[in-house]
């Protein structure tokens, strides 16, 4: 799980049950995207909430969240933003 700390404490990451973020202290978690069915039942990774594109249609959900993470990375988790 990579954390990323600014200079003033705030603290971004790419979720994972693989440590306790509550172990931190006080959390505000935001939901940097959404993976959701389309209406053919292909998946689309709506990066939107920190302003990215959508992804796919992907055949499978897999596949979606693959996208959202490797995007989040590149684009958003090491941002200043």
């Amino acid at each position: 799980m990579e954390l990323v700390i600014s200079p003033t404490g705030a603290t971004k990451c790419i979720y994972d049950e693989a440590l306790s973020l509550s172990q931190l202290g006080k959390l505000s978690i935001t939901r940097a995207s959404h993976v959701e069915p389309d209406s053919v039942g292909n998946w689309i990774a709506d990066l939107s909430p920190v302003g990215g594109p959508q992804l796919g249609p992907f055949p499978q959900r897999k596949e979606a969240l693959a996208a959202e993470v490797l995007w989040l990375r590149k684009n958003w988790l090491l941002s200043q933003g």
